[in-house]
């Protein structure tokens, strides 16, 4: 069933609760966040709500794709690689690092990120592998479904979707905060518009209409 949110409604709530006021970036990244979940027709707000969170963290409250820190310096995989001379350090909404997972997310988002690991931080493919990575478990083997379920919600659990328990209480929290704001904003999904259909009538009830007689 289609998903939507109201965003007025949306920006409002988190323009205080989480935000503390609210830049254009910040408006840009969660609209192309919401606008995939939208797309995809993720049905479940605590899945949203995490991802948000989770891009919230990860860039600095930004909610746009950004390098690393130091760019891997004194990292493993902070060093150049001999085939193909990029350094895969953290890059987009949730600090994509290692050769391997660039490789794993080219395949998975269609984008040769090898080649051109900055391709990441495009806002576009940034989304893409935030979507494929915590959706599919692409980044550590945990995956939203296994936080959130008909049986758990885990909001600190959540974060070993993406790195061990590393600030994983902080996290939670704005998880809420971006919870309630999305249910405040979803949008009632219209009831299908039922058609009636008239049977078509025969040569005799024609007939019967037409002269008024009997049936």
């Amino acid at each position: 069933m289609p998903i939507s949110f109201d965003r007025k409604t949306f920006f409002d709530a988190v323009r205080s609760a989480v935000f503390h006021g609210l830049a254009a970036a910040q408006v840009a990244g969660c609209e192309a966040l919401l606008a995939e979940a939208e797309r995809r027709e993720v049905t479940d707000l605590r899945f949203i709500a995490y991802m948000l969170a989770t891009s919230f963290w990860e860039t600095g409250r930004t909610m746009q794709p950004v390098r690393e820190i130091g760019q891997g310096r004194g990292k493993a995989y902070g060093v150049a690689d001999s085939a193909t001379h990029q350094v895969y350090y953290g890059r987009g909404l949730v600090q994509l690092t290692w050769k391997a997972n660039y490789v794993k997310m080219a395949t998975v988002c269609g984008v040769d990120l090898v080649a051109d690991p900055d391709r990441a931080l495009q806002l576009d493919v940034a989304v893409k592998i935030l979507f494929e990575g915590m959706l599919r478990g692409l980044f550590t083997g945990k995956k939203l479904g296994d936080a959130f379920n008909a049986d758990l919600t885990d909001w600190v659990g959540a974060r070993r979707i993406i790195n061990g328990t590393d600030q994983a209480h902080t996290i939670a929290v704005v998880a809420q905060q971006f919870s309630t704001a999305l249910r405040t904003a979803l949008r009632d999904t219209p009831a299908p518009t039922t058609v009636a259909v008239e049977r078509p009538q025969t040569f005799a009830s024609r007939l019967k209409t037409l002269f008024g007689l009997n049936a």
